[in-house]
């Protein structure tokens, strides 16, 4: 608690500041010597005085009893109105003769305040009650000493606003400690702003279960850097052990406090679970659960231990080898079944918006599963600018998605359809035909995009220059082989429909489950050997 602490230190330096100050003032209250005279008084410093042979020549009262008019001698040195109102405001102190002298002896008795009647007959002495503006006090014969009222006021205000200070730093530490104790409430209950929205919008038939984020701590190792499987733009993914048998993939998101883009993890986090929890395919990564804590963002798939299609493509050319074409056809057709539904079983359609190699995850009897729905949007307004008529469903919203799968109408319009995820499963398809990357920077400028350069080898009919060796020959025979590239220019000719740079020339995902099944069935009418 070092602001805690802080705010401690600076209050008690305040508050023995202000004693200080108040201290300072209370001493000042003490009368201030009188000024120095031209000759020496006789027996005392005091100058008053109405007693023969006592005080000051220069200051000596002629009383006519009752009371006593003084009168300063105006030769002396503290004749001046500024040296007199310097006595009265620092208060007399009056010396007087017990004995010869009835009103002081009835002034040494009075319980108030000494005055006399002035109305009355012979204006004898009275006592005014204690709560006048001033008191004068006597004791035995000695002397009197009066008080400077104005400057106990000072004193007073001053411990007062020393005493408020004090109290407001007390106030300002009590609500301190009361902050950091609600923050640790809602830390250990894991009360993240992202886990109020889900509760109040996830349906409860819907709802995936919560973990824990010792639970997932536990299970990923504390998040050991060994187990980490995968790192993208939003988070990084662990593999865990749950404890029961099974294994898990665990995506823990960044978190930028300080950045403004501080908000997109939580959204992303948000929106895929939103949609995932609502989402049943056997070729869609399946979400197990959550963890919405203030200390991290935790989001727990399936764990597919085969790794991405990426990682088989280009990760070394002899696990590209081992990816046969009639393989690549056979994941190219069930990510394309993936997209189907999300377009056409869901309402309202959901689009993925980062269909990529990196995003396709194949199980060990290479099954595929499309995963990372962090970016996906659900499409609700009709597109009123649509050039076919039918209305199709589309998001105004800024692009976002990964370079080389990125439509380029959605980048220039901005408005998101699912022909979006169409250009995307495109890219990819090329990549299946060419084993190349979506985006290579050793690629001359205008080949580094993929598309850009398979699209201008198909214009020119020079495909396959770009088709992947390791799709061709294989002691297959001429007729196999002419099976073989027969499919594989039917499935470039189709990547080629799907990232025309007008979304409408674009087929649907109908369409091209339709026409990979088509491909797929001529490729199992050819030998094993040969595909």
């Amino acid at each position: 608690m070092p602001l805690l602490s802080i705010i401690l230190l600076l209050s008690l330096v305040s508050f023995a500041a202000a004693a200080a100050a108040a201290a300072a003032a209370a001493a000042r209250t003490t009368p201030v010597p009188c000024p120095p005279f031209l000759s020496p008084p006789t027996n005392t410093s005091f100058p008053f005085s109405t007693s023969p042979r006592r005080g000051h020549p220069s200051f000596h009262i002629r009383c006519s009893s009752p009371h006593s008019l003084i009168s300063i001698n105006s030769s002396r040195n503290c004749s001046s109105a500024e040296s007199l109102a310097e006595f009265v405001r620092d208060g007399i102190r009056v010396e007087w003769d017990p004995d010869s002298d009835a009103y002081f002896r009835s002034c040494a008795s009075c319980a108030g305040v000494c005055g006399f009647n002035d109305s009355a007959p012979g204006k004898p002495f009275h006592c005014f009650a204690s709560s006048a503006r001033r008191r004068a006090g006597a004791g035995g014969g000695g002397p009197a000493s009066g008080v400077s009222f104005p400057a106990a006021r000072r004193v007073f205000v001053v411990i007062f606003i020393a005493a408020l200070f004090a109290a407001a730093c007390l106030l300002v530490i009590l609500l301190s400690f009361c902050a950091s104790a609600a923050l640790r409430r809602r830390w250990n209950a894991g009360d993240e702003p992202a886990a109020s929205f889900l509760r109040r919008h996830l349906h409860l038939h819907h709802q995936p279960p919560v973990f824990t984020y010792e639970q997932l701590h536990a299970a990923t190792g504390g998040f050991d850097a060994r187990r980490k499987i995968g790192d993208g733009g939003f988070g990084s993914v662990f593999l865990a052990d749950l404890g029961d048998g099974r294994l898990a993939a665990v995506k823990r998101l960044h978190r930028h406090p300080q950045s403004p883009a501080a908000a997109a993890p939580i959204r992303s986090f948000c929106n895929e679970i939103l949609i995932l929890s609502s989402l049943r395919h056997p070729n869609l990564v399946r979400l197990h659960g959550y963890s919405a804590s203030p200390r991290a963002l935790l989001l727990v798939y399936d764990y597919v231990p085969n790794g991405s299609l990426a990682d088989h493509l280009h990760a070394s050319p002899r696990r590209r080898s081992a990816l046969s074409w009639s393989l690549r056809v056979d994941v190219a057709l069930q990510t394309a079944l993936a997209v189907e539904y999300l377009h056409f079983a869901v309402k309202p359609p959901v689009v993925h918006r980062d269909v990529t190699s990196a995003n396709i995850f194949i199980e060990a009897d290479m099954r595929v599963r499309l995963g990372d729905f962090g970016l996906s949007r659900l499409l609700t307004v009709p597109d009123a600018c649509s050039t076919d008529g039918s209305r199709e469903l589309v998001c105004c919203t800024g692009p976002q998605g990964t370079p080389g799968y990125l439509d380029p109408d959605y980048h220039r319009s901005f408005r998101l359809t699912e022909k979006s995820d169409v250009y995307s499963f495109g890219v990819v398809l090329l990549e299946l035909v060419t084993g190349m990357r979506a985006v290579d920077g050793r690629r001359e400028r205008r080949e580094a995009a993929l598309a850009d350069l398979v699209v201008g080898k198909i214009q020119v009919g020079e495909l396959r220059q770009v088709v992947d060796p390791a799709l061709v020959g294989n002691g297959r025979s001429e007729a196999e082989e002419q099976a073989v590239m027969r499919s594989i220019e039917a499935a470039a000719e189709l990547a080629f429909r799907c990232v025309a740079a007008d979304k409408d020339d674009r087929p649907d995902a109908r369409e091209l489950v339709e026409e990979l099944r088509r491909i797929h069935g001529k490729l199992q009418e050819i030998p094993s050997k040969g595909s």
